[in-house]
């Protein structure tokens, strides 16, 4: 498996998502229709690590602590993790909401730092970001990224940062084959551009272009992702799905892999989420697939002849 770098630093080829471990407000049974226990997850860490994937991104408002919680009882078990947490703008917080999220991460985690923390939205960019700077400069945080961010706010947060001597390292950002307004926006560019690495998630759109969902297999209703991929939605897909199909089928795997490999294609480190070891196989083998530039382009193309473009509520044109 191919490494990537961020910095000084060697990073697996996809993260892995945990935004459905564990349950509660913003967690995996509202999100997402699960009810999934440590006991049902473990399996999938340890499957993960043993394959080189060792880069958890998660967040204090996931489940609110559930995430973290989970997660951080079975890193403790092994020290050759890399761990993503963020920091939420957000309702009334005083000027050090930062330090405090962070050092809630922190003991959920069981760590002394993170490699990776993120601002999770643009609520406030001049003032949130300049609290990071104390933050990097005591070790507890390694690597900075802004999420949900505009180009503009990109380029304040890097500004805010590098007056102190310090690097934007990442941009995480909703952006897949059926949205990619971060890559018409110029982020994808700009980033490349300025030695930054780009995380997409939502890369497989909570499972619409895996293939296992379709209009007689919808989501499960009353779900965030059942709302928005409804079965008129899903039946838009289907002519993509084929394509995704017909170009896995050449190199012996499906369109979830294909998904993946495209944004991989594209020079971004996907954050895939997890919850079973047939989806850390799936990662695993998609990292092999090397997608031709008429491939990406057929794909592309197929993508757009849906309409379909839907983003979360949270979310903000990049433009």
């Amino acid at each position: 498996m191919k490494m990537v770098q961020m910095q000084n630093d060697k990073i697996p080829p996809i993260a892995l998502g945990t935004w459905s471990w564990g349950t509660g407000a913003n967690g995996g049974d509202t999100v997402f229709g699960n009810h999934l226990t440590a006991a049902d997850l473990k399996p999938v860490f340890d499957a993960a690590m043993d394959a080189g994937l060792n880069l958890w991104d998660t967040a204090a408002v996931y489940g609110m602590g559930a995430s973290e919680t989970i997660l951080g009882r079975f890193i403790r078990e092994r020290g050759d993790t890399l761990i993503s947490t963020k920091f939420t703008p957000g309702g009334e917080q005083d000027d050090n909401a930062v330090e405090a999220f962070l050092e809630g991460s922190l003991e959920r985690l069981g760590v002394d730092h993170v490699d990776l923390y993120w601002i999770h939205n643009p609520g406030d960019v001049k003032r949130w970001t300049p609290k990071l700077i104390p933050l990097m400069k005591s070790g507890k945080i390694k690597h900075v990224g802004v999420s949900n961010h505009n180009l503009e706010e990109i380029k304040l947060a890097a500004d805010i940062l590098a007056a102190e001597g310090l690097k934007l390292s990442a941009v995480q950002n909703h952006y897949s084959l059926l949205y990619r307004s971060s890559e018409e926006a110029g982020i994808l560019d700009y980033c490349n551009q300025n030695g930054i690495l780009f995380f997409p998630y939502m890369v497989l759109e909570q499972g619409a272009l895996t293939g296992k969902y379709g209009p007689q297999n919808p989501f499960p209703a009353g779900t965030r992702r059942g709302d928005a991929f409804t079965p008129d939605v899903l039946s838009k897909l289907e002519d993509l799905i084929r394509v995704m199909k017909k170009i896995g089928s050449k190199y012996e795997t499906g369109p979830a892999q294909i998904a993946i490999a495209w944004a991989i294609a594209k020079g971004t480190v996907p954050i895939i989420g997890v919850t079973m070891v047939s989806q850390i196989e799936d990662a695993v083998s998609a990292a092999e697939v090397h997608l031709t530039e008429q491939e990406i382009r057929e794909l592309e193309a197929a993508a757009k002849a849906t309409g379909v473009e839907i983003k979360g509520a949270w979310e903000k044109p990049m433009h």
